[in-house]
């Protein structure tokens, strides 16, 4: 039913002007895209022009109130003007929010109505951080400038669209505190898997001692960084995920199976929660992540297991943080790394093509794969000195041999394959890959610190399929912080 106040004539009236084009005999003479080019156009500032009269009649409803009291203040403002206008850019273009100003020496205004309307700090509506926020993580700053201007007609800024990331990220942290996956079953395997990845950072958003490396690093170009030369313009973003693993009983021979063969099904991820930051130190994302296992495990009573690649500083944090809360885990190093080294090694002893290799290569793994890391270490180092190699030509096999035996606590596979855990982290691999490299390593990519970890953090949500209800979320806390927390009594603007 319309409003009797005629505050909705003139979005009628462009009603009719639509519906007018429409029945012209000219509009015959239009194809369907045509017609769908104008419509869009035409619908956009239909729908502005039906918000910017809603907000016209609210403000000619809004009632004066005697009970709007400032935080800090012992009394209610009783000096109220009328008329204060604000600008909103929304989804459908730009409108005018009209209300009543309570006013105070010494003090800004308060405006009841915009709590009603939780109406934004700054001038870009939520509606449209929402859109800033969903398009900046999918591609480049530029590429979701044009994809909010497709879909709204309305054009931001690139600095602005990474700036409404930013303030979109703000409560991401406060809200995995109280959104949490399922604590999972007891029967189920605790799996922590940890992994990192560098981005290419602004030197003013390089670790220190990175940032130090940079300033007395030389290029061979002056217009590109060549080989090597990247090495101190990243820093490095952690990534932890904390799923949980129902046991999938398995055997070397399931693994290493022909391709004809059947295999046995590995274990199962489910109740996946990932953590990423580039900001906070790799200790404390390895420590979020044994956080989460907590929760979901306060008293221990699954076995808990950390895959991880085999790097030494990622070990030794590991270790560390186990430690230091007193829990047992079980540490095992991925297999498709251990491959990688057997790999590098039957290269030593085999030339490209000969297929021999394939066989070599299946036979210490499976040696591997049944706890037998040292023997299959003892075999590559014999093989490569029974055909007299020279240093360098046995380089690669020396390499992977002292890897076997360094990390060989890590690589009892036996074990983990009778228990039926899972030995591969291609979970976390897959994390890293979507979360960093499909986003934050597009070719020429620089990164500010407080923009990558916006977009890190905004890229995991969407990954844990949380994005909707941090949204939701996200806005309560925006109420509360732009407008709830300048009122003395937050009760009082109920009504």
């Amino acid at each position: 039913m319309i409003d009797p106040s005629g505050a909705f004539d003139r979005s009628l009236g462009q009603v009719a002007g639509i519906l007018a084009e429409l029945a012209h005999p000219l509009a015959d003479t239009a194809s369907h895209d045509e017609l769908e080019d104008w419509l869009a156009g035409a619908g956009r500032e239909l729908m502005r022009s039906l918000l910017q009269d809603h907000l016209d009649l609210r403000a000619v409803r809004e009632v004066r109130r005697d009970d709007v009291v400032g935080c800090g203040e012992d009394r209610p403002r009783s000096r109220v003007e009328s008329g204060h206008e604000r600008g909103l850019t929304t989804v459908f273009g730009a409108v005018r929010v009209r209300r009543l100003a309570y006013r105070a020496l010494a003090a800004s205004n308060l405006c009841p109505a915009d709590v009603g309307l939780n109406l934004p700090e700054r001038e870009h509506s939520h509606g449209l951080r929402r859109l800033a926020a969903i398009e900046a993580t999918r591609g480049s700053f530029e590429q979701a400038q044009a994809a909010i201007c497709r879909a709204t007609g309305v054009t931001v800024g690139k600095r602005q669209i990474e700036a409404l990331a930013v303030a979109a990220a703000a409560d991401v942290d406060a809200f995995w505190t109280v959104r949490r996956p399922g604590r999972g079953r007891e029967a189920d395997a605790l799996v922590l898997t940890f992994d990192g990845k560098g981005i290419v950072m602004r030197p003013d958003s390089l670790r220190p001692d990175t940032a130090k490396a940079a300033a007395k690093a030389s290029t061979k170009l002056a217009t590109r960084l060549s080989r090597g030369e990247k090495r101190n313009r990243k820093r490095m973003a952690e990534i932890a995920c904390v799923y949980d693993a129902a046991p999938a009983v398995r055997t070397s021979a399931d693994i290493m199976a022909s391709r004809q063969a059947p295999q046995a099904a590995p274990p199962k991820a489910t109740g996946k929660w990932l953590f990423a930051s580039v900001r906070d130190a790799p200790a404390a994302v390895i420590a979020a992540g044994f956080d989460e296992a907590a929760r979901r495990d306060p008293e221990h009573r699954r076995p808990w297991i950390v895959l991880i690649d085999g790097h030494y500083q990622q070990l030794r944090l590991v270790r560390a943080e186990a430690a230091r809360r007193q829990v047992k885990v079980t540490i095992i190093c991925d297999f498709i790394h251990v491959l990688e080294y057997l790999w590098r090694a039957g290269w030593c002893f085999f030339t490209e093509g000969d297929t021999a290799i394939e066989d070599w290569i299946a036979t210490q793994a499976r040696r591997v794969l049944e706890g037998k890391a040292g023997i299959a270490a003892a075999a590559i180092r014999r093989k490569a000195t029974a055909r007299h190699l020279e240093p360098a030509q046995r380089r690669g096999a020396d390499i992977t041999a002292n890897y076997l035996l360094k990390l060989r606590p890590q690589l009892r596979y036996d074990t983990a394959l009778a228990a039926g855990w899972p030995i591969a982290t291609g979970v976390i691999e897959g994390a890293v890959r979507h979360l960093v490299k499909d986003r934050m390593d597009i070719t020429g990519a620089r990164w500010g610190l407080t923009g990558a970890e916006a977009i890190l953090k905004l890229r995991t949500l969407t990954t844990n399929g949380d994005f909707a209800d941090y949204w939701h979320y996200h806005l309560q806390q925006e109420q509360h912080r732009t407008h709830h927390n300048r009122y003395r009594d937050h009760l009082a603007l109920a009504a």
